[in-house]
C-alpha cells in the first residue's frame, strides 16, 4: 500500500499512522483500511451497555477526504441497528455533514468512540438517523453478530475482543458518553450562534429598535422635547404671527415705547416674544398716556 501514496502527503502520513495505532481490535471497536484504497476504512463498534444496543455488534465504513484531517470523513453503517440508515452517509457532528464543528485533532478513534455514544441518543430527524423502539433494536443487536462484510471479509462476532468487566472497558464507556456530550453541545453552540446572526440579518431597521437600548432618562426628556416642540408647533399653528406694518413716520417717543416694550418682552421668558399686532398697540396706549 506505501508504495501507491505519496508518503509526503499529510493525509497519507496521518491515515498510516492512525492504522498502525488501530491495528490491534479492543473489546469496544477495531478500524483498518481496506488493501487497496487507504482513504476507505471499515469500522466494527459494540453497543453501548445498558442500552437498547447492549450485545450489538455493528459494521460500518469510514470514507476520508484527500484534505484529511482537515476535513471530516464520511460515516456510513452497513449492520441494521434501529438509530442509523444503512448505507447512507449520517448526519453527525463529527461527519462531512458538519464540517463547521470538526476539529483536525480528532481521530478515526474519536469517530468511533463518538459513534458508541451517540448510539443511545434521539435521532431528533437528523439525516440518516432512525428511531426505532427499543423492542425493534434489541432484536435488531442479536441480530447484528452474524452479519459478514462481503468487501472486508469479517464476520462480526470474531472481530472484537471479548467483552471484560475491567476498568479498561469501563473508561472507554465513559470516555465514549463524555465525548458524545461535547461534541454535542458544540453542535448546539455553534447552530444557535448561526441562528442569532441570521435573525439579526433578517430583522427589520425600526426607530423603536434604538428607542429600546435608550435608557429611561433619556426616553422621558426626548418625550418631553417631542411634546413641547408639538405644542409649540400646534400654537403656531393656531395663532399664526401677523408682520407688523412699519410705521415710518413714528415720533421719537414712540419709537422709544415701542423699544422698551421689546426689551420687556425678551426679558421675561413668560411672555412671548412674537406678539400679534393687538398686543404691540395697547402697550404703546400705555405708555403714550
Amino acid at each position: 500500500m506505501e508504495t501507491r501514496y505519496n508518503l509526503k502527503s499529510p493525509a497519507v502520513k496521518r491515515l498510516m499512522k492512525e492504522a498502525a495505532e488501530l491495528k490491534d481490535p479492543t473489546d469496544h471497536y477495531h478500524a483498518q483500511p481496506l488493501e487497496d484504497n487507504l482513504f476507505e476504512w471499515h469500522f466494527t463498534v459494540r453497543g453501548p451497555p445498558d442500552s437498547d444496543f447492549d450485545g450489538g455488534v455493528y459494521h460500518g465504513r469510514i470514507v476520508l477526504p484527500p484534505e484529511y484531517p482537515m476535513k471530516p470523513p464520511s460515516i456510513i453503517l452497513l449492520t441494521a441497528n434501529g438509530r442509523f440508515e444503512v448505507g447512507k452517509k449520517i448526519c453527525l457532528s463529527i461527519s462531512g455533514h458538519h464540517p463547521e464543528t470538526w476539529q483536525p485533532s480528532w481521530s478515526i478513534r474519536t469517530a468511533l468512540l463518538a459513534i458508541i455514544g451517540f448510539m443511545p441518543t434521539k435521532g431528533e430527524g437528523a439525516i440518516g438517523s432512525l428511531d426505532y423502539t427499543p423492542e425493534e433494536r434489541r432484536a435488531l443487536a442479536k441480530k447484528s453478530q452474524d452479519f459478514c462484510c462481503e468487501a472486508c471479509g469479517y464476520t462480526m462476532k470474531d472481530v472484537l475482543l471479548p467483552l471484560k468487566s475491567g476498568s479498561d472497558s469501563s473508561m472507554a464507556d465513559q470516555e465514549a458518553k463524555e465525548l458524545a456530550r461535547q461534541i454535542s453541545f458544540k453542535a448546539e453552540v455553534n447552530s444557535s450562534g448561526k441562528t442569532i446572526a441570521e435573525s439579526d440579518l433578517n430583522h427589520p431597521f425600526s426607530l423603536n429598535d434604538l428607542e429600546d437600548s435608550i435608557p429611561t432618562t433619556f426616553q422621558g426628556a426626548t418625550a418631553s422635547t417631542s411634546y413641547a416642540v408639538q405644542n409649540s408647533s400646534g400654537a403656531s399653528l393656531q395663532q399664526p404671527v401677523q408682520p407688523v406694518a412699519k410705521n415710518t413716520s413714528m415720533s421719537p417717543r414712540q419709537r422709544r415705547a415701542q423699544q422698551q416694550s421689546q426689551r420687556r418682552s425678551s426679558s421675561s421668558p413668560d411672555v412671548i416674544q412674537a406678539s400679534s399686532p393687538e398686543t404691540t398697540t395697547l402697550i404703546m396706549a400705555d405708555l403714550l398716556y
